[in-house]
């Protein structure tokens, strides 16, 4: 079988009603999965597009389910979902992110590595 792949669309059976594609179609996209249902319910009722049973039972029928323990946390769950719904700005907030810390440690590289007397009599006073 193919690795698992957090960029992949699964059926939700963990948060499942009946079948887990509404739940899966909501992990995908982070939308609450209560809107998934009640916009498919929605179109298939006040709309009656009847197509989209079928298309529900096909779902259901083709994709995989979802491997327990995909994400480690819920920050790796919102972030796969972000990579999934805009994967330019997703490496934008990565990068920015990494610019930040390089920043970070570049500022404490220079405090402990410059001439600071100060510390460097601190340091001497803990020995």
């Amino acid at each position: 079988m193919a690795e698992d792949s957090p960029t992949r669309f699964y059926l939700d059976k963990q948060n499942a009603k009946w079948k887990g594609v509404c739940a899966g179609i909501a992990d995908y996209t982070g939308i609450d999965p209560l809107w998934v249902r009640l916009g498919t319910a929605a179109m298939v009722f006040i709309a009656q597009q009847w197509w989209i049973i079928i298309a529900y039972m096909v779902i259901a029928w083709v994709t995989p389910k979802k491997p327990i323990g995909l994400y480690n946390s819920r920050d790796e769950e919102k972030f796969w979902q972000g990579v999934r719904s805009n994967p330019k700005r997703t490496t934008g907030e990565v990068r920015s992110k990494f610019r930040e810390l390089d920043r970070r440690l570049a500022d404490i590289e220079l405090h402990y590595t410059s001439r600071n007397t100060q510390l460097a009599n601190e340091i001497d006073s803990l020995r």
